[in-house]
């Protein structure tokens, strides 16, 4: 009988406890930081990515430039034969106009100009010409042996073209039938593009009259 009294005292008992278990409140679980304070927290390779690939997308679709002005206008000044000369009047003109830049570009520029008696087929050839030319009286020829342009004999190089030209028709009187060539040149020149108000042209040759030589040109807005 006893026996049977302490088993239902203990049944009870479990029963007591596992009602409080369930219907208890739970406590609220702690969170504690992924990272100690000052350190960095640490991002997957997969999510920067994709955040990446957000700020490409919000790059793309960024508004573009605002137009300019209805009344803007753009042009360019030059060349410039030098990097000096161009900084000068850039920095010139930076002060009387919106936006202001510079570029480099290529000028071909003649150098002089060549009169002489076209290649002959080989050395022997070219040598017996010149000889003809010595017999002739011509003087100041020179039978060229290397370069691009062998066994050509040159009669001279001439800064102005009436010079180039003369020297041309005295040794054509004689017999011979010599050629005029310009050389040339590839050189950097320098232009300044800006911007100004088309009401209010800028008078740059005010600030340029050492520079005889430049012209403008209207340009597409920068």
């Amino acid at each position: 009988m006893l026996s049977r009294i302490l088993f239902l005292l203990l049944l009870a008992m479990n029963i007591g406890v596992a009602l409080w278990l369930y219907f208890a409140p739970q406590p609220r679980a702690h969170a504690f930081a992924a990272t100690d304070p000052g350190v960095a927290k640490l991002v997957l390779l997969s999510e920067r990515e994709r955040a990446n690939d957000t700020g490409a997308a919000e790059l793309a679709s960024a508004p573009e430039a605002a137009a300019q002005p209805s009344n803007g206008a753009c042009a360019s000044i030059g060349p410039f034969p030098t990097q000096a000369d161009m900084r000068t009047a850039l920095n010139a003109l930076t002060p009387l106009v919106a936006r202001i830049q510079y570029r480099e570009a290529h000028s071909t520029e003649t150098r002089g100009y060549w009169v002489y008696l076209p290649a002959q087929s080989n050395r022997e050839k070219a040598l017996v010409l010149a000889r003809q030319l010595s017999e002739k009286g011509v003087r100041d020829y020179y039978v060229v042996t290397a370069g691009d342009q062998p066994n050509t004999i040159s009669l001279g190089l001439f800064h102005d073209q009436a010079n180039a030209d003369k020297r041309r028709d005295e040794v054509a009187k004689l017999g011979f039938a010599p050629e005029v060539v310009a050389r040339t040149e590839e050189l950097p020149v320098y232009w300044i593009d800006y911007a100004e108000e088309r009401d209010h042209p800028l008078d740059w040759r005010t600030y340029m009259v050492a520079q005889a030589d430049l012209r403008q040109q209207t340009v597409r807005c920068f």
